[in-house]
């Protein structure tokens, strides 16, 4: 049996293909399947079936174009109530490329449809070899209860329970768990970094899997949950319908410094796509950066929604070409344009450049001792009550797309997160919202943390 794990580190994403005399299934596509149609291709395989494990909310899909590319058929559970051509499966579903044998496991919690799939590489034995878990079951963690319209959290998480407890845990111990997400996706709370596991390990080891009453396990599942970002139920409506192909998208246009400083002007938001000390150095104001070294795409979803067409600003061709791509993985596909010739042209127009000044946590410290400074922390809850800066304002990154956070805007901001991606995210956020006094921490609080600064700790929530 030929199997191999794609994994998309800026989405957090696992997408899977297994195959056997020359028949393959595809589980869980990303928006470009170009990667996929090569794997096959490098091992004489023909892609037939795409299966779905549930409606993905956090990145657009690539199963309706890659159905379409290859002629397979795509498989989704029967409450999922795609609107394109595919098979609608049950508990039980049998399905045979070659020696392998997939099983559906219909596991609701996570979504109404989830499914997980039981593989069985009867060259070496009869018994099943792994299990894909989709986002049903993570490494360390499960499926959050709350991306439903016809559910509530509560009936998820109930329905996730049982899931969990009558069908994956009667699996046995030495069965490898591969799921749909890792550490770093917004679909749990507590994911690993590895990229499998075994039931067995999960049993032992899942703080979920612990919780013995099911009115705990909900109870637990249903308090501080991550913020829910506006794009996800968006998202999984655009895989209900089935995206279009990446090759229907426009050109994007080239604009002109002058034509940008009209649109700002006008509210149009513009995207710096480049380095956070790039645009710390320079930038054109009130832009916003959203780097491509970090979660680019799910960052840009979540504090800007799907409805935004910013104008992207890009060192090369390349960066850009990579913005596009990866903004289009979430559903944002209707970019303006870009700025022609990028921050230098801007620069030779002879327009004005904003900076952001940017300090070390020692010099933070130095500076909360002597002067009245405030400082916000931007990381989500569980960083906050695990340790913060003392007298600290905290304000996650994704609540910016709601409102800014409520602080005095004449006093001086020095903004942190953990280790400084989401904080340039939100000082640029906060520059566009007309703060005048920002500064970004340089590593933030793995930076404060390792000068031994002091830290102030609270009970930690539960996870």
């Amino acid at each position: 049996m030929y199997f191999e794990q794609f994994y998309l580190g800026c989405l957090a994403h696992a997408s899977y293909m297994l195959g056997s005399a020359g028949e393959a299934i595809v589980v869980d596509p990303q928006r470009d399947v170009d990667i996929y149609l090569k794997a096959a291709e490098e091992h004489n395989l023909k892609i037939h079936h795409i299966f779905e494990t549930h409606l993905h909310a956090d990145f657009v899909s690539g199963h309706k174009e890659l159905a379409a590319r290859t002629g397979a058929k795509i498989y989704m559970g029967a409450n999922a109530g795609a609107a394109f051509p595919h098979v609608a499966v049950r508990d039980g579903f049998e399905l045979r490329a070659g020696k392998v044998l997939l099983k559906v496991l219909d596991t609701p919690g996570h979504t109404p449809e989830s499914i997980c799939l039981l593989i069985t590489d009867e060259e070496k034995s009869p018994n099943p070899w792994a299990v894909l878990t989709g986002d049903t079951l993570f490494l360390g963690d499960v499926g959050r209860p709350d991306l439903s319209t016809t559910h509530t959290p509560a009936e998820l998480g109930g329905l996730l329970y049982e899931s969990l407890h009558h069908q994956l845990l009667a699996l046995s111990d030495d069965v490898l768990v591969y799921p749909a997400h890792g550490a770093g996706s917004l679909c749990g709370r507590n994911m690993r970094a590895e990229r499998s596991s075994t039931i067995g390990t999960e049993r032992l080891t899942n703080y979920a899997l612990q919780i013995k009453s099911k009115e705990e396990f909900v109870r637990q599942l249903t308090t501080n949950l991550p913020t829910r970002p506006e794009y996800f139920l968006q998202d999984a409506e655009i895989n209900r319908q089935g995206a279009p192909t990446l090759s229907d998208l426009p050109d994007l246009p080239p604009i002109s410094p002058a034509q940008l400083k009209s649109m700002l002007d006008d509210g149009v938001i513009a995207l710096d796509v480049r380095h956070g000390d790039q645009f710390a150095h320079e930038h054109v104001p009130g832009s916003i950066n959203i780097a491509l070294s970090g979660q680019f795409a799910s960052w840009a979803g979540t504090v800007l929604g799907l409805t935004a067409r910013p104008v992207l600003i890009a060192d090369s061709r390349e960066q850009l070409s990579e913005a596009r791509l990866r903004l289009a993985r979430v559903g944002l596909e209707d970019p303006r344009g870009y700025l022609n010739g990028g921050v230098e042209a801007w620069k030779q127009a002879g327009f004005t450049l904003a900076e952001l000044p940017q300090i070390s946590a020692q010099e933070l410290h130095h500076r909360l001792r002597s002067e009245a400074s405030q400082v916000l922390d931007v990381r989500r809850e569980p960083e906050w009550h695990a340790g913060h800066v003392d007298g600290a304002t905290w304000w996650p990154l994704d609540n910016f797309k709601v409102s800014p956070p409520e602080i005095d805007r004449d006093r001086p901001i020095a903004v942190h997160c953990k280790g400084g991606y989401r904080s340039m995210i939100a000082c640029s956020l906060l520059q566009r919202a007309g703060f005048k006094n920002v500064t970004n921490v340089i590593g933030g609080f793995d930076a404060w943390q390792q000068a031994k600064l002091p830290v102030q700790a609270q009970t930690a929530v539960e996870a």
